[in-house]
């Protein structure tokens, strides 16, 4: 998934730990299969490949997390969109070798494919088509934390009442530490990525955080998150770091990036719609806003 992930269970003894952390993994890489673009037999480029030409039959979980993301889409207004794999390579590309930006009109020109509304799904058959040629899905802002989730659910109906899975900073985690102590995360600064601006305690929640210090490209001294705002084609601007605490992993990895793209206000109000869900926003200027009901330590 071009991610580490980190699997801490509390156990009876190394073994069993070892044991469980296996299965965890095996399901992690079952995950990977299914919804990786970089194997050529996987489902995801078998819809892509036949986008424009015909509906592809997938497996029902496939389908379901297909389903969940077209919703995602629907109350963020578009902001998460997994339709966002037409913008290739050539047009961002973050690493050493982008100089320049691209311009608007090039950019734009290549959003007119990104629209979840044209992922049409027949629950009768678990068919997926692409409508128009060229559209391509991903599951970059949402598969890690899908995957996160799923290795949990494994570990927990095996008995193992206790871990974290950290999917490069999407994690979740459940029941308490061997102390009896609930978990202490570390909420990334942005500026300086190992070390913690801030500390929750959680247990049974998921964060997840999507920040411009992941992935960028600086441009005459100014500095271009990976974040792409789906109807523009450009990045973001004015937002360092999102954090999202959530009941579930996969819904705070979905949440993290769009939010980012809606901006501080528009962000902030409809997390505050959603029960459950939480925010830390931090902006260029190391200004923090923070959804209702979050205390910082």
């Amino acid at each position: 998934m071009g991610n580490n992930f980190t699997i801490t269970v509390v156990a009876e003894n190394e073994e069993i730990a070892n044991k469980n952390i296996e299965l965890a993994i095996e399901e992690i890489r079952r995950i990977e299969k299914l919804l990786t673009t970089y194997k050529e037999d996987s489902q995801t480029n078998l819809i892509n490949e036949n986008a424009g030409i015909e509906p592809v039959k997938v497996d029902p979980e496939v389908f379901n997390l297909i389903e969940r993301a077209i919703g995602i889409s629907g109350i963020t207004q578009g902001a998460f969109d997994i339709s966002y794999g037409s913008i290739d390579k050539s047009l961002w590309n973050f690493d050493k070798s982008m100089t320049q930006l691209p311009d608007a009109e090039t950019a734009l020109k290549m959003v007119h494919l990104i629209d979840y509304r044209n992922i049409i799904l027949n629950k009768e058959n678990t068919t997926v088509f692409l409508k128009e040629k060229g559209m391509r899905i991903g599951f970059g802002g949402i598969g890690k934390g899908y995957a996160a989730e799923m290795a949990k659910r494994i570990l927990i109906k095996n008995n193992i009442q206790s871990g974290i899975i950290n999917a490069s900073g999407d994690l979740c985690a459940w029941g308490l530490q061997p102390n009896g102590k609930k978990w202490t995360i570390g909420v990334a600064d942005p500026d300086s990525p190992n070390a913690a601006f801030s500390y929750m305690e959680i247990s049974n929640k998921a964060v997840a955080t999507s920040g411009n210090y992941e992935k960028f490209v600086t441009i005459n001294g100014k500095k271009y998150s990976h974040t792409i705002d789906p109807k523009t084609g450009l990045p973001i601007t004015g937002i360092k770091s999102v954090t999202i605490i959530a009941s579930n992993a996969e819904f705070a990895d979905a949440m993290a990036t769009p939010i980012a793209v809606m901006g501080i206000r528009a962000g902030l109000y409809l997390i505050d719609q959603i029960p459950d869900l939480y925010c830390i926003i931090i902006d260029d200027n190391n200004k923090i806003y923070t959804s209702k009901n979050i205390r910082l330590k």
